[in-house]
């Protein structure tokens, strides 16, 4: 098996354990409170219109605070959201998480069955490039992983998502237990990137109570 294949399927296992997790357990309403600053890049409500920012609706709690926190302390690195991070507190942090995954986020607009090159690298992946399926972690409809603190990626925008597998190819951000994200991305050309981009933009991610 494919020595990618196998590290994803090992920190899948761990993932789905539940071990050593963080669930957002903030005030909603203290976080919607407190979200004001955040609305003008990420939507009053999390569902950015810009396709530089991402969507924060519907985002797992555990994983946006993990993020809050790496800019917060420098790990992950933006100018724009360095000093919009600087002064919160734990508690800050955990009430933003828990309002922006209590919110419903959207997707994009369009024929999702026309992607069919991004819809392969998402569900089956590319073992000749030893890029396993993203949803092995990611969900099969972009839903994510709480327990692990995987991202959820159905509907975020397209830019935003080339912007960050970029960065993980490039080494200038680090992502995923062990870095595996690095990993991945290594086998992903630019057009694979934009390809499944713009599948996962067109997920619809199931509500709560409905799947």
């Amino acid at each position: 098996m494919n020595r990618v294949v196998l590290v994803v399927v090992a920190l899948v296992s761990a993932g789905l354990a539940g071990g050593g997790s963080v669930q957002a357990e903030g005030d909603p309403q203290a976080g919607q409170d407190k979200s004001m600053v955040c609305a003008s890049c990420h939507g009053a409500d999390g569902n950015s219109t810009s396709p530089l920012w991402p969507k924060l609706a519907g985002q797992n709690g555990a994983y946006l605070m993990s993020q809050i926190k790496a800019f917060r302390e420098g790990t992950r690195k933006d100018p724009s959201m360095a000093p919009m991070v600087a002064s919160l507190s734990a508690a800050d942090i955990a009430d933003l998480a828990s309002y922006f995954e209590s919110q419903t986020g959207h997707s994009g607009s369009g024929d999702i069955s026309t992607e069919a090159a991004g819809r392969r690298l998402y569900r089956a992946g590319d073992a000749a490039q030893g890029v396993p399926a993203c949803m092995s972690c990611h969900g099969p409809a972009g839903e994510g992983n709480g327990p692990a603190g995987w991202p959820a990626l159905a509907g975020q925008h397209p830019d935003y998502l080339v912007k960050q597998l970029q960065a993980y190819k490039s080494g200038s951000r680090s992502g995923g237990q062990g870095g595996m994200m690095a990993v991945i991305t290594k086998g992903l050309s630019e057009d694979d990137m934009v390809a499944v981009a713009r599948y996962i933009n067109l997920l619809q991610r199931p509500v709560a109570g409905e799947e």
